[in-house]
């Protein structure tokens, strides 16, 4: 069978034949019909993540397909697939036939594409989880959202609106104006993300970029609000004024999906039913399974919209 291979730290991905895998306790075959390239991946693929599977690997920590073989699950169900030491322990998701852990599946609506199955659940739940978990958020409260055309923010921004929230989505220039769903405000940051963003003040901040554009939103925080730290796709660092943020008394709330996945597997049905009816929305990039490099580049470029996924073209 076909399957992306990583041979070292930062080597480009590429695609080789292994042999198919067998049928072990514990285990499911799942043909492959769409694996998501994440921010995850790429940080295994640097070298940057706390694990990594033994060279060479498979990357991928999450997909969709059909079962093909397991003692557990029915033979034919449409699933998707995430974590359990896919791509982190093991190898993962980019090949044509997954080796899973039975408890990484979970069953994928018949309403809804492979694309979005495969695609779904890292963003999705971490917006439910941001906003509803670990922010409280409550009607009528104001939020920010940064990063708001990239997949976590953009259905952050829909589930705030539908929260009743007053929602302002940060974008990173005018051109991904349109993008943002009606009920939203739109900022666009410009050369200067501080000047862009002080005429703001909100009671809640979810920012899932860091760097610059945190630094700059943070004080836009009201006191005895709240800040949640989803990504850092724009640095990982953040300099900080102690003084003044002590007298400003916001509360910084790191969200960890590892740590709270089942919450988020909670979520799951819920928000895949709103997928399949409509009421979420969640943009994909399709990419041939032979390109993974491509995707890895295309999810790295500022402004991209959406997630990355690689097919088999069957």
């Amino acid at each position: 069978m076909k399957a992306v291979r990583v041979h070292a730290f930062d080597a480009l991905p590429v695609i080789e034949d292994v042999p198919a895998p067998t049928l072990r306790p514990g285990r499911t075959l799942v043909r492959m019909e769409a694996a998501t390239v994440g921010h995850i991946d790429r940080t295994v693929w640097r070298g940057s993540f706390l694990k990594h599977p033994p060279f060479p690997y498979t990357p991928g920590v999450e997909a969709a397909g059909v079962v093909v073989a397991s003692h557990v699950h029915p033979e034919g169900q449409r699933v998707w697939l995430r974590g359990s030491g896919l791509g982190t322990l093991f190898d993962g998701t980019w090949c044509e036939v997954i080796d899973a852990p039975d408890e990484a599946l979970g069953l994928l609506p018949d309403g809804v594409p492979f694309t979005i199955g495969s695609a779904f659940f890292s963003p999705s739940t971490s917006a439910w989880v941001a906003l509803h978990d670990v922010a409280r958020l409550a009607a009528g409260e104001s939020v920010l959202i940064t990063g708001a055309t990239g997949a976590v923010g953009s259905l952050a921004v829909q589930l705030a609106l539908d929260a009743r929230a007053e929602v302002t989505a940060v974008v990173a220039d005018a051109s991904q104006v349109a993008w943002i769903p009606s009920g939203a405000k739109v900022l666009v940051l410009g050369d200067d993300p501080a000047s862009s963003l002080d005429s703001v003040l909100v009671d809640l901040l979810v920012d899932t970029v860091g760097g610059p554009v945190l630094a700059a939103a943070l004080p836009q925080v009201r006191a005895d609000g709240r800040a949640v730290l989803v990504g850092y796709t724009a640095g990982n660092t953040l300099a900080l004024d102690i003084a003044h943020f002590l007298q400003r008394d916001v509360s910084l709330l790191p969200l960890n999906m590892f740590r709270r996945e089942p919450a988020g597997r909670a979520a799951a049905p819920e928000l895949l039913a709103r997928l399949a009816d409509g009421r979420l929305k969640l943009d994909v990039q399709p990419f041939a399974l032979e390109d993974a490099a491509k995707a890895m580049d295309w999810i790295s470029q500022r402004g991209h919209r959406g997630r990355a996924v690689l097919v088999t073209g069957r």
